[in-house]
């Protein structure tokens, strides 16, 4: 897989720093970066769950009836949220 990467310089205090460098140690990072990009990529998921989430109470609170009664009419749902997201996730991030 092709990456295209570029440069972000961040100033951080001294402890901080620190702490990166031991988490990246006891993590088994590659490198101080490969642990940001973790968080960050981390943080992203966390606010894509989210916004279902929110997403999801809203249909709730709709008061749209609708019943999902079997297995395979929750995969369905879930193929299609799993689509949504991936859809957003591609025009967004890419």
């Amino acid at each position: 897989m092709e990456r295209n990467t570029s440069n972000l310089s961040i100033s951080l205090p001294k402890g901080l720093k620190e702490r990166i460098k031991h988490r990246v140690e006891e993590d088994h990072f590659g490198t101080p970066s490969d642990y940001l990009r973790s968080l960050i990529r981390e943080d992203l998921r966390r606010r894509d769950e989210g916004r279902l989430e929110r997403a999801l109470l809203v249909g709730l609170e709709s008061d749209r009836d609708t019943s999902i009664r079997s297995k395979t009419e929750w995969k369905k749902f879930w193929d299609t949220v799993d689509a949504k997201r991936g859809a957003r996730r591609v025009k967004k991030y890419a």
